[in-house]
């Protein structure tokens, strides 16, 4: 994690906990030539609306200009995560148990980097996801230290 997103992390926990909401992810990246401060927020059940979002960025931009810790201009965003929600925490991972999830490993496991599935278990040896690759359906346990990135994802396909 970068520098600038521990700081602003930091300074919008706070913010976010005394809103009874929960800070998801933060991002600070350069897009062509602007540069992009990203606080994703949510609710405990996941309904955040465009209300929470405004208090949030209202709130955390104050405390910006009060300690200002990025010295390049930036475009400050608070959003929600979407139907595509990052799974970073353990207790995210807990609490997909069940839902339908993409993660992606930092080595090969069954010949495979990347799996789409239902969500088994988490536990501390890791994530157990139900995949169906062509006709067959396995269960494929991804270890904690070889998750590279994890997220919630949309099932398209006709069966369930």
């Amino acid at each position: 994690m970068s520098k600038v997103t521990t700081e602003v992390e930091q300074l919008v926990t706070p913010i976010v906990e005394s809103l009874n909401l929960e800070l998801v992810e933060v991002e600070f990246v350069k897009e062509g030539r602007d540069w992009f401060l990203r606080v994703y927020v949510d609710t405990p059940e996941g309904s955040i609306d465009i209300e929470q979002c405004a208090q949030v960025s209202e709130l955390l931009s104050v405390k910006l200009d009060e300690v200002d810790p990025i010295e390049q201009n930036y475009f400050l965003e608070v959003s929600s995560p979407g139907a595509e929600r990052p799974l970073k925490k353990d207790e995210d991972f807990e609490k997909s148990i069940g839902q339908f999830v993409h993660i992606k490993s930092y080595e090969a496991i069954n010949g495979m980097k990347e799996f789409e599935g239902y969500l088994k278990s988490y536990t501390d040896q890791g994530a157990e996801l139900a995949v169906q690759i062509k006709t067959r359906k396995i269960t494929v346990l991804i270890p904690k230290d070889k998750i590279a990135k994890a997220r919630l994802a949309i099932d398209f396909s006709a069966e369930r």
